[in-house]
């Protein structure tokens, strides 16, 4: 098998997506797979790398993307599958390569592509379209295939979570040391410390949260670590509540975070709607329990046994299971978490389902 990968997110670009993209390319190359990346770029000028082909789409993504296929089209018949990873752009161009090529077009449908796409009037037509075109289409939750099912009915739709290898995601002991120093100057005695970490914005739900923590005695027992990009309206909100005690903390890349989950107790993923967040993954990799909503691909990832659920959305809900993590142990669960991403969530069986993917759909 040989693959053309569209892409609007690929390293050096940050964040989640990013890297998300980069691992399952390596896990699939890995696995003898031939994987030609185009990324999508809005900002990077033209440039080929090994095995990745930056485009620029600029001023004129239109202008791009047909310029594009003048240059694919010769080495088209190399081709075994067109796949379509997540964002507007993928999701527009790559199934009319696939068509104009003949090759059946793989979708990787991540969180927003779905979930605000489909009611957004610029984005819905384009989602649509693609997911339909699709020979077969990926989700990261296993709760969103009936849903893509019922938009675009005889379209095969499978399950493959994210996953995370945790042989080169863990915490050095000068890691945990450094975090246990700055807890020690930064935590009052006695609190646990709960982090909202990465792109917090209004999905993530935070304002759910933070109402949740400033109701009944929650906010004397807990410490708030907000790392990453806040929603608006955020810091106005905390500078409303002198009660709540908290350290912003600027946004940084995956290995930089290493100190940061360190230093919490718990994560929280309080998300109205979500995929599967790779910040949930690296958190429970490293033993640190959840406290998170039943959105997306959470459900599939969170129990009572490795952390503290609610149903998204549900402020009452919320609240208790702020309290419950106030008073429960959370030792246990941590190491349960670890486990059962080692154990469910791994680079192998993410690599895995992708193989099945594509062998059944050539």
């Amino acid at each position: 098998m040989r693959l053309l990968w569209v892409t609007e997110n690929f390293p050096p670009s940050p964040g989640g997506m990013a890297n998300s993209c980069d691992r399952i390319v390596r896990g699939l190359r890995a696995a003898g797979v031939g994987v030609d990346v185009v990324h999508l770029s809005r900002r990077s000028s033209p440039q080929k790398l090994d095995g990745v082909r930056v485009v620029p789409l600029g001023e004129d993504p239109e202008h791009a993307l047909r310029q594009l296929w003048t240059i694919l089209e010769p080495s088209m018949g190399d081709y075994s599958h067109v796949v379509a990873f997540g964002g507007t752009y993928p999701m527009l161009s790559a199934p009319v390569y696939a068509a104009w090529a003949g090759l059946p077009l793989v979708t990787l449908l991540r969180g927003n592509d779905f979930d605000t796409g489909m009611f957004s009037l610029r984005r819905q037509p384009v989602v649509l379209e693609g997911l339909r075109a699709s020979a077969h289409v990926c989700v990261v939750a296993s709760g969103t295939g009936p849903l893509v099912s019922r938009v675009a009915p005889g379209t095969p739709v499978s399950w493959v979570a994210n996953g995370i290898d945790t042989t080169e995601w863990a915490l050095l002991p000068s890691e945990r040391e450094k975090a246990q120093l700055w807890r020690t100057e930064n935590v009052p005695r006695g609190r646990r410390t709960l982090g909202l970490i990465g792109h917090l914005k209004s999905k993530k739900g935070v304002r759910l949260l933070l109402d949740a923590l400033s109701i009944g005695r929650s906010p004397e027992r807990f410490h708030l670590i907000l790392a990453g990009e806040l929603e608006p309206g955020v810091e106005e909100w905390l500078s409303a509540h002198p009660d709540i005690s908290y350290n912003i903390l600027p946004f940084q890349d995956r290995y930089q975070l290493l100190g940061v989950y360190a230093a919490c107790d718990l994560v929280a993923l309080p998300s109205f709607y979500d995929g599967l967040p790779n910040v949930a993954l690296e958190a429970a990799a490293l033993g640190v329990p959840l406290l998170a909503s039943d959105a997306g691909g959470l459900a599939d990832l969170v129990d009572d046994e490795i952390g503290f659920r609610f149903p998204a959305g549900d402020p009452h809900a919320c609240r208790a299971a702020v309290h419950r993590a106030a008073e429960a142990d959370l030792t246990s669960r941590g190491a349960a978490a670890a486990r059962r991403v080692r154990e469910r969530f791994t680079v192998a069986a993410e690599t895995e389902g992708y193989l099945k993917v594509l062998a059944a759909s050539r």
